[in-house]
C-alpha cells in the first residue's frame, strides 16, 4: 500500500467529487427530497445511494486491495479479515440532508489493522472539508486544528438540541445531525465534549475519530474503551469525544448509564 500521505491528494479529490454529487441532489429550498425509512426512524435518501455507488467505484480503483464497509451497501465478503478497509458513510446526517439543513457530511476513512490511517469529512453545504492523516495532524480548509482547554464539565460547550434532563450546566452550542460533524467541532475548538449512549456504526465515527484524535481529543466508546475498527460486528457501544481534561469526568457520568442500559437490553441498541 502507498503511504497514507501519498494517498491523501487522490482521496481528497474523490471526496470533492462525492461532495459535488451530494450537493447536486440536496434541495435546501425544497426539503423532503427523495427518501424513505430503512427501519423506523432510520432514513435513507437517493443521495445516500448515489454517493455510496460513486465512492465504492472510485475508492476501489484507488486501492483495489482494500475491503469495503459502508452503511448503505453490502460489505466485502470476509471484510473483517482484511488488513485494509474503506469505512464509509456517504451521507452522515441524512435527517438534516433531507430537511434541507446543513448538518451533514460525506465521511471516508481508511482503516489499516483496526486503526484509522486516513480520514476525510466533506461538508459542502458548510463550505468545509476536514481531513487527517495518522501522525500528521488534523485540518479544516487548510488550517490545522487543535482542541480547546476547557477543564470542567460546568461550562463545557456541548452540541445539544435541548438541556432538558441534563443536570450539568453545559454551554449549549448548535448541533448538526451528523455525529461526525459534532466530533469535528471538538477538533476545531467549537465544542468541548460529545457523548452518546446509542450504538452507532463504525462508518458514523471512523473518519471523525482520527480527525478529533489528531487535534488532541480523546475518543472512546461509552465504556471508556478505545474504538477498534473493521470488527466483524461493526457496532460501536456509544461514544465519548472530549478535550483531554474532560474525558475522565465525562466517562464517570456516561459509563454507569451505558452499563445499566446494556444490562437491561442485552444485544439491543443502547
Amino acid at each position: 500500500m502507498p503511504a497514507s500521505d501519498a494517498l491523501l491528494p487522490d482521496l481528497l479529490a474523490i471526496a470533492d467529487v462525492a461532495a459535488d454529487r451530494a450537493m447536486a441532489l440536496w434541495r435546501p429550498d425544497e426539503p423532503g427530497c427523495a427518501h424513505w425509512e430503512k427501519s423506523p426512524g432510520n432514513p435513507v435518501s437517493e443521495a445516500d445511494l448515489s454517493v455510496d455507488a460513486l465512492l465504492r467505484e472510485q475508492l476501489g480503483a484507488l486501492l483495489p486491495e482494500a475491503a469495503w464497509l459502508s452503511e448503505e451497501s453490502a460489505e466485502t465478503p470476509a471484510r473483517s479479515q482484511s488488513r485494509l478497509t474503506w469505512v464509509v458513510d456517504p451521507i452522515d446526517g441524512t435527517r438534516d440532508f433531507v430537511r434541507g439543513r446543513r448538518g451533514w457530511a460525506v465521511s471516508i476513512a481508511l482503516v489499516d489493522g483496526g486503526a484509522v490511517q486516513l480520514g476525510v469529512l466533506a461538508a459542502p453545504a458548510r463550505n468545509e472539508r476536514w481531513w487527517a492523516v495518522a501522525g500528521g495532524g488534523a485540518w479544516r480548509n487548510g488550517a490545522q486544528l487543535e482542541v480547546g482547554s476547557q477543564a470542567t464539565l460546568s461550562g463545557a460547550r456541548v452540541p445539544l438540541d435541548t438541556m432538558r434532563g441534563i443536570n450539568v450546566d453545559y454551554q449549549m452550542v448548535p448541533k448538526p445531525n451528523g455525529i461526525a460533524l459534532r466530533m469535528a467541532m471538538v477538533a476545531a475548538n467549537e465544542a468541548d465534549l460529545v457523548a452518546g449512549l446509542r450504538y452507532s456504526g463504525e462508518w458514523d465515527v471512523a473518519a471523525a475519530t482520527l480527525i478529533a484524535q489528531e487535534a488532541g481529543a480523546r475518543v472512546t466508546d461509552a465504556l471508556g474503551d478505545p474504538i477498534c475498527f473493521n470488527k466483524a460486528d461493526p457496532r460501536v457501544i456509544g461514544l465519548l469525544c472530549a478535550v483531554p481534561a474532560l474525558h475522565d469526568a465525562g466517562l464517570a457520568r456516561l459509563r454507569e448509564r451505558a452499563l445499566k442500559l446494556l444490562g437491561e437490553r442485552p444485544g439491543d441498541t443502547v
